[in-house]
């Protein structure tokens, strides 16, 4: 069902891409006559909408009552897209540890990977505050990398330690989930 929320969504993956192109091509704003930190405004521009729908989309959600299936789904789904996106992007420019980077993508991978199979499962494994707190430290990361900022690095690898634990919590959190259904 398409509703609000799950537009907000598919907004977020339509940006991903759009804000990856812009990190890779600082060429196309200094072959303009544009300084390059324009890139670094636009592409940061970008991230910055598109995880400001991320909020939104949840709260329109939950007070609509507009929660669905499908934005169940989409949503990490766009949440990941959108993070890959900008780290890959960063990475590949050289403003980002590819060990960083390969650790979060593994982890995000997985983790959908395993809440795919709780779903199938009928088990809902709901983002915990760790999980939650990883996702704001990952965007801030990404924005100070993104602008050049002082703290960028320091910020990614204090992301890839709550990537890791939150990791371990969704791993605990889907055990549990699994033996309580046995029982």
């Amino acid at each position: 069902m398409l509703n609000l929320p799950n537009l907000l969504a598919f907004s977020r993956i339509l940006l991903a891409p759009l804000m990856f192109w812009i990190i890779l091509n600082p060429d196309f704003v200094t072959e303009n006559g544009y300084h390059i930190s324009w890139n670094y405004y636009t592409a940061s521009l970008l991230f910055v909408l598109a995880s400001v729908t991320d909020f939104f989309d949840g709260f329109i959600a939950r007070e609509w009552n507009q929660m669905t299936m499908l934005g169940s789904i989409i949503d990490p789904l766009a949440d990941k897209m959108l993070i890959i996106a900008a780290f890959l992007g960063l990475m590949m420019i050289g403003e980002a540890s590819a060990w960083a980077i390969y650790i979060i993508i593994i982890r995000e991978l997985f983790i959908t990977g395993i809440r795919t199979v709780a779903l199938g499962e009928g088990l809902d494994i709901k983002a915990s505050w760790a999980g939650k707190v990883k996702t704001v430290v990952q965007m801030i990361a990404i924005g100070f990398l993104l602008m050049h900022w002082p703290l960028g690095t320091e910020l990614l690898w204090l992301a890839v330690a709550l990537t890791l634990y939150s990791g371990f919590e969704y791993l605990y959190g889907f055990r549990s989930a699994i033996l309580k259904g046995k029982n």
